[in-house]
């Protein structure tokens, strides 16, 4: 396993992230001890939940698992949650206002058992509530020792610009990563989060590496999925639903793509892909959504993948977000990757 700053902090982490979506929905308890020993023992750190994963259950299990566990175990474990999706029906239980924020941290480190998360993210931009008030809460929550580390996930570039800007200016706790969608499917965050995370030395946890399935190979074109897959279970799921996708043929030229390179280094399409992703700008862990444990082994393998420089260019040109049938238009950028402080 690789080891990264988390961002631009002291802080190493794992460059895989174990991510906890599923425990308490598609992974029941047990499931989610063993994904947890595994990845523990394949080397990971980095262990990503939010307080609305099961509506609080991912982080109870979680928090069974480390009083389960010995110190020396747990003890190398980071934990990473976040706060602002609704918890209750009262006008202030969301948002990123510091009632709901206080009540959502302290609810967090209850059902986790622990009395520090290393990073606390504010789960999306809140339009109603003050920059200031939202961070004069964490940087009180880092100088009381709730939280190690300030992080924000699903932010836009201006968004992010203008947290990292009032922090500084207010001498306030600075975030350190941003959580985004990012995958081979999806690269708009290229055009500018990309670029204003290395600016202010922001690292990336990627979520939805794999496009929810698309990038393991496991759908067809012009078969809609079925089975035991998020996709088979509800083909309309989110921004990976097979009509969206399925009907872009810059889709099937990626996933073909990254069934050529898969070949040619005798590993997983899964495994190429989250390897493409540890190589690009800023990234500093990729987050794994495993339902089982067999998907997570199988990810894990991907931290032994070293892609060709011919591999990586024909994976970006496939995949390249100027492509006239991009989902989402705008300008295209292809950049080559680079760790956040050494590595590969």
């Amino acid at each position: 396993m690789e080891y990264r700053t988390l961002g631009s902090s002291g802080a190493g982490v794992s460059a895989l992230a174990l991510g906890t979506m599923t425990f308490g929905a598609e992974t029941d308890e047990k499931g989610a001890f063993a994904q947890l020993d595994r990845f523990v023992a394949a080397g990971g750190t980095l262990v990503d939940t939010a307080d609305v994963y099961s509506a609080g259950v991912s982080e109870e299990i979680i928090g069974r698992w480390l009083a389960a566990r010995p110190a020396d175990i747990t003890g190398r474990v980071e934990i990473a949650s976040k706060g602002r999706f609704p918890m209750g029906d009262g006008p202030n239980d969301a948002g990123l206002s510091r009632r709901h924020l206080d009540r959502a941290l302290d609810a967090s480190l209850r059902r986790l058992g622990v009395d520090c998360i290393d990073l606390y993210q504010v789960h999306a931009w809140d339009p109603y509530t003050p920059v200031e008030e939202t961070l004069r809460f964490l940087d009180d929550a880092v100088r009381r020792g709730r939280i190690h580390y300030v992080g924000l996930s699903n932010f836009t570039g201006w968004q992010l610009q203008k947290a990292v800007d009032v922090a500084d200016f207010r001498g306030l706790a600075r975030p350190v990563t941003l959580q985004p969608q990012y995958n081979l499917l999806a690269r708009e965050i290229e055009w500018e989060i990309t670029p204003a995370c290395v600016s202010a030395g922001l690292g990336l946890l990627p979520w939805s590496p794999l496009g929810g399935g698309w990038l393991t190979g496991k759908y067809r074109r012009d078969e809609l999925p079925t089975g035991a897959t998020r996709l088979g279970e509800d083909p309309e799921r989110g921004v990976e639903a097979y009509g969206r996708r399925s009907r872009v043929q810059r889709t099937w030229d990626v996933v073909d793509a990254v069934r050529a390179v898969a070949e040619e280094q005798g590993a997983s399409m899964a495994q190429v892909s989250l390897a493409w992703l540890l190589g690009r700008p800023a990234v500093t862990s990729v987050i794994l959504g495993a339902r089982t444990l067999e998907q997570l082994e199988d990810n894990l393998g991907a931290a032994d993948v070293r892609l060709t420089g011919e591999q990586v260019e024909r994976l970006d040109a496939a995949s390249d977000p100027g492509a006239a049938d991009y989902p989402y238009g705008g300008p295209g950028v292809t950049q080559r990757g680079r760790n956040i402080r050494g590595g590969r």
